[in-house]
């Protein structure tokens, strides 16, 4: 194999500080040794902190014993490359990378390894985006559809049991009646509530905080006994141009299942922040909002976590399964898009709204 040169300052000299691509060099006790520009900045960390550092300790992955595989491939001298790698940061950060390790093996010198890695976040967080976003405009269609067929048998069902009601003599016969009459309601408000509102949003200029602090004061008075809710906002947020019974009830209906998941031990917390140059589906924007909002319940079921945005599904019991599709569909009206992430003890639903206008 080709010899790479081992001293911190012909790294430095050399041409790894100028590739995109971090590279990280490890000697035979798998102590690191150098890392390049590119490496500093996907840790955030300054070399002269990590140099000296095992390998273990910067890449902690659950997939794996990392020390184990590291070993191997110097013993073997064979390269390997694993693709879609959780690696957990100090900071509390998971990021995504394609890992390429490449043992070095001179012959007046210990054996070294290589590793190489290409953080693939935001491409394969723009491809989620976008089947987020297909999947939701198909149930869009299909709900539509199947409205339309649902609303006109129920009208004619609530009229024909209204006529019969009135030649019915016996009051006990009525009740039946009246049975049909308020299911064809609740089934005719089900199906508005699915297909959501028919009028265009009523945007105007608000701050998102205002929404926030209206959503979490209906949470504390319909859950007195708990959770508690903690917010940790950005005050430099500019406001945004919106409808806001709309991100309202959006941000309530995400509120309440996190409410309902914590408990009246757990915590919710609300989150602002201001992301720049931010894709949402395949469109870049200049200034994105992300409110955040976080729960420490028992996590999404993993058998529910690709379907928490598909009408009819709820995880708890007796829900409607109604409320996160609203909500997303209300946030798309918007040019925004809500995404998931739970795990056991910490679930995090994540608003993304343009804060640039449609002229901007």
């Amino acid at each position: 194999m080709t010899s790479v040169p081992t001293n911190e300052s012909d790294f430095e000299s050399g041409l790894l500080d100028y590739l995109n691509t971090a590279i990280l060099l490890f000697g035979a006790d798998l102590r690191l040794k150098y890392l390049n520009a590119a490496a500093e900045m996907l840790f955030q960390v300054s070399a002269r902190h990590y140099i000296g550092l095992h390998a273990a300790d910067i890449l902690p992955c659950p997939e794996g014993n990392v020390e184990a595989r590291l070993l191997a491939a110097l013993r073997s001298r064979h390269p390997f490359t694993e693709r879609e790698l959780n690696i957990s940061l100090a900071d509390d950060r998971t990021i995504t990378v394609n890992c390429t390790v490449l043992p070095l093996h001179h012959f007046d010198a210990e054996p070294e390894l290589l590793v190489e890695l290409h953080q693939v976040d935001r491409q394969l967080r723009i491809n989620r985006e976008e089947q987020l976003l297909t999947q939701h405009t198909a149930i869009q269609a299909l709900i539509k559809g199947l409205a339309h067929e649902i609303k006109n048998p129920l009208g004619g069902l609530r009229g024909a049991a209204q006529l019969l009601e009135r030649e019915l003599p016996d009051a006990g016969l009525r009740e039946y009646t009246r049975i049909i009459i308020e299911e064809a309601d609740r089934l005719q408000a089900l199906v508005n509530r699915m297909i959501g509102p028919n009028r265009l949003p009523q945007r105007r200029i608000l701050n998102v905080h205002t929404v926030l602090e209206h959503v979490r004061g209906l949470i504390l008075a319909e859950y007195p006994k708990g959770p508690v809710v903690t917010r940790d906002y950005d005050p430099s947020i500019p406001d945004l141009m919106a409808d806001q019974d709309r991100l309202i009830q959006a941000f309530l209906n995400i509120a309440r299942n996190a409410a309902a998941a914590a408990g009246p031990g757990g915590t919710v917390g609300l989150r602002t922040r201001v992301l720049r140059q931010f894709t949402i589906g395949s469109r870049r924007h200049r200034l994105v909002l992300s409110a955040e909002i976080r729960d420490d319940g028992p996590g999404i079921p993993d058998e529910l976590k690709d379907q928490v945005f598909f009408p009819m599904v709820s995880g708890h019991q007796g829900g409607t399964g109604l409320g996160l599709p609203i909500a997303q569909d209300l946030i798309n009206q918007h040019g925004g898009l809500i995404e998931c992430e739970s795990r056991p003890g910490e679930t995090r639903f994540y608003v993304y709204l343009p804060l640039e206008s449609e002229h901007d």
